[in-house]
């Protein structure tokens, strides 16, 4: 199966009769025929894939995803007699502590190989999860990152708010849809941002967390604002510094490996020359929606 996501391609590839592209509803509207062109990610779901070698790779950290913990692990082949990096081995386990998946990736994560496991919910969420951290690190090189936020369009520029889980991200992109005419929603929790010719752009993924908003589409980035509770409503354009402290945690990266999370460094960079970053203190109300509206598409070169 091939998806093409924010303009990268995709290949899925399931060498087990019992698993499909089922496990993927969430990327129907991404899928597209192969035309024979190159793909970035290419990832093969083998149940009999089995982990590497113990001697040949070493336990890096134990991440919280927030969903679960995944096991990172260097792996390090013997060259020569030297070791050289020769990419991660991931286990992911799902928030009741079962293991999910095994993951294999190359030192660019442009060939993954993984092993579902569980009953087809557990097989499902851990296919997604390795589609999605590959994604991720695969694409960070090409000014690409997925960034933690919720996105709503209105008059064709998507405006994407970030935040803690439960501090009101959904709930004010919900009140730009209901206060706010002309809004639609793009994606509610994983976004794709893009630097093409200098400018930024943000567009719609298979993942958007609780709700259900799997849209292949793409606009201009006009704002991104961090929201912060507080008893009254009010937009303050961030300095770059700032700004940057606040997009690069929002982004998906790995900071052990400096390649990649220098590139997501480098694109947030390029996120902040060309886009107002804010902090947005507001209440959960219409008020919060205007004032928001109001000051970033004001803001908007």
């Amino acid at each position: 199966m091939l998806y093409v996501i924010a303009e990268h391609r995709v290949r899925i590839s399931f060498l087990d009769d019992y698993q499909d592209a089922k496990m993927l509803s969430s990327f129907v509207s991404f899928q597209t025929d192969d035309d024979g062109s190159a793909v970035l990610l290419d990832i093969t779901v083998d149940d009999s894939l089995r982990p590497v070698k113990k001697d040949e790779r070493y336990l890096i950290r134990d991440v919280d995803t927030g969903n679960g913990m995944t096991k990172v692990f260097r792996v390090e082949k013997d060259v020569d007699g030297k070791k050289q990096k020769a990419g991660y081995q991931f286990i992911i386990r799902d928030i009741d502590g079962h293991e999910v998946a095994l993951l294999i990736a190359d030192e660019d994560f442009h060939v993954c190989k993984c092993a579902l496991r569980g009953n087809y919910g557990m097989r499902s969420y851990g296919l997604n999860s390795v589609i999605m951290l590959c994604y991720a690190f695969a694409t960070a090189p090409l000014d690409t990152c997925l960034i933690h936020a919720s996105l709503v369009r209105n008059e064709g520029r998507g405006y994407a708010f970030t935040a803690k889980s439960g501090t009101g991200k959904s709930t004010q992109v919900s009140n730009w849809l209901r206060f706010i005419p002309g809004s639609d929603l793009m994606n509610d929790d994983n976004p794709v941002v893009r630097i093409i010719d200098g400018k930024a752009f943000i567009y719609g993924s298979p993942w958007s967390g609780k709700t259900p908003c799997y849209r292949n589409i793409k606009a201009p980035l006009g704002g991104i604002a961090l929201i912060k509770r507080a008893e009254s409503n009010s937009l303050e354009r961030l300095r770059p510094i700032d700004a940057f402290i606040t997009l690069l945690p929002a982004c998906s990266t790995m900071k052990w490996d400096e390649r990649i999370y220098r590139c997501n460094g480098d694109t947030v960079t390029k996120m902040i020359e060309t886009t107002p970053v804010y902090n947005l203190h507001c209440l959960p109300d219409r008020d919060s929606a205007v004032v928001a509206s109001t000051g970033m598409k004001s803001g908007v070169k």
